[in-house]
């Protein structure tokens, strides 16, 4: 039996991610939209017969943000597509659990979105500008999954969340596919979003 707990996962691609130092060279975009893709939001607790992936919401955001910023240059569309990418191997957990586990799971994801950022051509930290504009895309995404899919009311949600304003979620109703579906939308958009980088 080793003396030191395993910090490290193994993922599909064959990387050894090690979650407590990860590096950009142990980072793809295939562990990290399969992960994303079979990590349900809400707890699972969301009407349908798929879970609403991580990877769903994570396209849904970038629309957001697309939307709220249109002439927002790509890499920031790519650091929104990739907000929530550190839950491909920390799980998704909701507001109230992340405030119960404290700083160290805030730490745990801020190396880890470091690593990812890194990867794929962008600053480790996001100008808190940019990250203000993601959340608030997060937060309105929260608003459309809790009175579309989660069971809340409208009224109840205008107390957690951020009601969108109609105009920018015209066209944007949630739909539950499989994973399989979302995994390769959401590598599609990354892949234009990186060609439109360059």
């Amino acid at each position: 039996m080793p003396t030191t707990p395993r910090a490290w996962q193994r993922m599909l691609s064959g990387r050894r991610l090690d979650l407590l130092d990860p590096t950009p060279i142990d980072i793809e975009i295939a562990d990290i939209a399969h992960g994303l893709a079979f990590v349900a939001r809400w707890n699972g607790q969301t009407s349908g017969d798929w879970p609403y992936s991580v990877a769903e919401h994570s396209l849904l955001v970038e629309a957001l943000f697309r939307r709220i910023s249109p002439n927002a240059p790509p890499k920031w569309l790519l650091a929104a597509l990739l907000h929530d990418a550190p839950e491909y191997v920390i799980g998704d957990m909701i507001s109230p659990v992340k405030a119960a586990v404290g700083p160290g799971y805030g730490a745990l994801d801020d190396r880890l979105a470091a690593a990812v950022h890194l990867r794929f051509g962008l600053p480790a930290a996001i100008p808190k500008s940019v990250k203000q504009v993601i959340k608030r895309a997060d937060r309105m995404s929260a608003w459309l999954e809790a009175t579309q899919i989660a069971g809340f009311s409208e009224a109840e949600a205008d107390k957690f969340f951020l009601r969108p304003k109609p105009d920018l979620v015209t066209g944007l109703d949630i739909v539950l596919r499989p994973p399989v579906e979302v995994r390769a939308a959401f590598t599609a958009r990354h892949i234009e979003l990186l060609e439109q980088m360059t």
